[in-house]
């Protein structure tokens, strides 16, 4: 029977009634229906709207749906949604007092309450996810704090830098992703049930008391807005697919890590590939793959914000079709989390080969510009000049970063400005030196081991911090 069909004169098609459905992905909000159901009826027996006895038998009913699980309900497409399948459920037990619990609610304020409830429990699964990778990679961070590698910009040799240096850049990537979630997780906690249709309703219902057995933390304070907005799904999903984006950059430097032409790093065989014709190939199919879901979340982004942008207020059934999107990016934001936390604690660093990269390519030619500031009291931009003007030379010359002394800058200078910089050949080795010049890096955020072991710290006490928290 269509508790509901009282308006109609006719009878939905079967494909109308299979198209309008949205009992398949429904089925994720079932716990949270009942624990609803029970909430609201709990408070309508409270408040003395409905009868006490009635109430009591709707509550039994819905007691033993939780026990017997989502398998006791007609899922038949024909039934619309999980909300009619409970009903539909409960009616069946006790008959039709069951309407009682339907009492000063809606489908429209039930199911916008079913998924805020669902998603807070998703969001406080996948937070300490993320906690549980940063402190993973703090402890890899620990190891190597004087496991020198170069550092990059346009994928051109830059900087010497330290691997814990760099995955300290990781880390923090991924300490602003926690905390755009537990942010977008505070317009979750925000419970619309009380809101009926979209207008509330005559019956003196207390949504206080629904807040707080619900577990929300505050009352949504308009109606139309609580019934109608979805901005808690789309915040979540912008949330998730910034954390996507930045797993995606770090699988994409473990990709190319891994070639033979950069052979940094080694993947773990759990987290590779052969070839299905080439015998010798280690291919990492796990990073790509990973770098292909997060493709997902962006796209899963942009179909909600679309579907959102032009439907009037207050309830669509447009709305509808947020729902699997949202669940869709959440279960890829879970897998990508956990997968990427085994990969990436798992790979092994080639200590030499990162030395002999940073060796190379004159990456150390800033710190010998920053010596003849300090030393000769030049404006950078006249050092910058000079060191840039001998890399070419030495490039030139095929002068290894190594044979560079006082006498081949001088060269440089005199050709330059008419005036050689006297430098001491002792000072110009240790400039040049990628050691030295990450030990010389002590501000705040700086790649000096001194420097590194201060983030860590900072960051192991966040993680303290926040994993007390409820």
């Amino acid at each position: 029977m269509n508790l509901r069909s009282g308006r109609l004169k006719g009878k939905m098609s079967s494909e109308a009634a299979s198209f309008t459905s949205s009992l398949e992905f429904d089925k994720r909000i079932f716990d949270a229906d009942i624990e609803l159901n029970i909430a609201h009826t709990t408070m309508l027996k409270e408040k003395e709207i409905i009868p006490e006895e009635n109430a009591e038998k709707i509550l039994d009913a819905l007691k033993e749906l939780k026990e017997e699980g989502i398998e006791a309900l007609n899922l038949d497409p024909s039934v619309e949604d999980i909300h009619m399948a409970v009903e539909n459920y409960v009616t069946s037990k006790i008959g039709e007092i069951a309407g009682f619990m339907h009492t000063g609610k809606s489908r429209n304020d039930q199911v916008a309450t079913d998924l805020r409830l669902v998603l807070k429990k998703e969001l406080k699964t996948i937070g300490p996810l993320i906690l549980d990778f940063i402190d993973k990679m703090l402890k890899m961070a620990d190891e190597h704090k004087e496991t020198i590698i170069v550092g990059y910009t346009h994928l051109q040799h830059a900087q010497p830098t330290t691997f814990a240096h760099h995955l300290l850049a990781y880390t923090n990537s991924l300490k602003r992703d926690y905390q755009r979630l537990m942010d977008a997780y505070k317009r979750v906690d925000m419970n619309p049930l009380g809101s009926a249709a979209m207008t509330t309703t005559s019956f003196p219902i207390d949504r206080e008391m629904t807040t707080d057995l619900l577990g929300f933390d505050s009352v949504m304070e308009n109606s139309i807005d609580a019934v109608s907005s979805r901005d808690f799904a789309a915040e979540s999903v912008f949330a998730l697919s910034m954390l996507a984006s930045n797993l995606s950059k770090i699988c994409e430097e473990l990709v190319i890590w891994s070639t033979f032409e950069f052979g940094v790093i080694n993947i773990a065989y759990e987290y590779s590939s052969t070839s299905s014709i080439m015998p010798q190939k280690k291919n990492p199919d796990v990073a790509e793959i990973v770098r292909a879901k997060s493709a997902i979340l962006i796209g899963e982004l942009m179909t909600i914000l679309t579907i959102l942008k032009a439907i009037p207020y207050s309830y669509n059934r447009d709305l509808q079709e947020i729902t699997p999107h949202l669940w869709n990016s959440v279960d890829n934001a879970k897998s990508m989390l956990i997968i990427m936390q085994g990969m990436l604690s798992t790979i092994e660093v080639n200590k030499e080969r990162a030395a002999e990269l940073a060796k190379s390519n004159f990456a150390t030619a800033t710190e010998l510009a920053d010596i003849l500031v300090r030393e000769k009291n030049m404006p950078f931009r006249t050092a910058h000049q000079i060191v840039g003007r001998m890399v070419t030379e030495a490039l030139d010359k095929q002068v290894s970063i190594e044979d560079i002394d006082s006498k081949f800058l001088d060269n440089v200078a005199v050709e330059l400005f008419d005036k050689p910089l006297e430098l001491d050949d002792a000072m110009i080795k240790k400039a040049l030196d990628p050691l030295e010049n990450i030990k010389a890096r002590t501000v705040i955020g700086g790649s000096s081991p001194e420097s590194t072991q201060d983030a860590i710290l900072k960051l192991k006490q966040f993680i303290a911090n926040e994993s007390t928290k409820k």
